[in-house]
């Protein structure tokens, strides 16, 4: 299977990253919540159709969780020149992370492509408990 490429335009960013302390939805061993809002722009010349997302959350404790799976919030976006997509979704944790994430998918010609998320933190509040 031939490798995954970077498109030139396919952009990425984190919107907004918005913190929640305790609650009754959240477990008793993560009670911190992070929702972030997502919008991937598609600004190369191809159409392109997202499939999945891969991440790797990194705990401040060494540990390592890999997310990845098959669409984006339940969709598979098909994104022509000069559109985007925007999503929100949460984490929950019991520590400090650091979040390295990529969406991969297809462009108009077939080709597998990526576009790489810069890496963000999510840092819980010093007063939160």
């Amino acid at each position: 299977m031939p490798a995954s490429i970077e498109l030139p335009g396919l952009e990425a960013r984190l919107d907004r990253l918005v913190y929640h302390h305790g609650g009754s939805n959240l477990p008793v061993d993560k009670p911190h919540a992070f929702v972030y809002f997502i919008t991937i722009e598609n600004g190369s010349a191809q159409r392109v159709q997202l499939m999945g997302r891969k991440w790797v959350v990194e705990l401040a404790d060494g540990e390592r969780q890999v997310i990845e799976g098959d669409k984006i919030v339940g969709e598979s976006p098909q994104l022509e020149p000069g559109e985007s997509f925007s999503y929100n979704s949460f984490h929950v944790t019991g520590s400090d992370s650091r979040v390295i994430g990529s969406f991969h998918g297809t462009d108009e010609t077939g080709s597998r492509v990526h576009v790489l998320l810069p890496p963000f933190d999510m840092i819980i509040p010093a007063d939160s408990d």
